[in-house]
């Protein structure tokens, strides 16, 4: 007797993982604080309960910026799910994010 074993696509499996973001910040200035407020509504409202950020100040850290090629700040990196994703900017086009996040398909 034959046995089939199903597999979830990897857009299932990516759903209920543990997610990695790393924003990059230079102190408290406004970009920095609205970056971080954006990332924060857009994981409560798409991952709720399966995010980790942790946010690097490059002001007090600025050798940090060298392991993720870090040029311009805010800088949200994706760790996890593999592969690495990279958003440059304040994160306020949510469709923009959603989609370099890969959590939507570009229309």
């Amino acid at each position: 007797m034959k046995t089939k074993t199903l597999t979830r696509p990897a857009s299932a499996r990516r759903a209920n993982r543990l997610w990695r973001l790393r924003l990059y910040v230079t102190g408290q200035s406004v970009k920095s604080l609205t970056a971080l407020a954006n990332l924060r509504k857009i994981c409560e409202t798409h991952l709720k309960g399966r995010y980790r950020i942790e946010v690097v100040d490059l002001l007090k850290h600025p050798q940090l910026a060298k392991r993720d090629q870090i040029l311009a700040v805010p800088t949200v990196v994706r760790k996890l799910p593999q592969p690495v994703r990279t958003i440059i900017g304040n994160l306020s086009d949510t469709e923009r994010v959603l989609v370099g996040l890969e959590l939507r398909h570009a229309a």
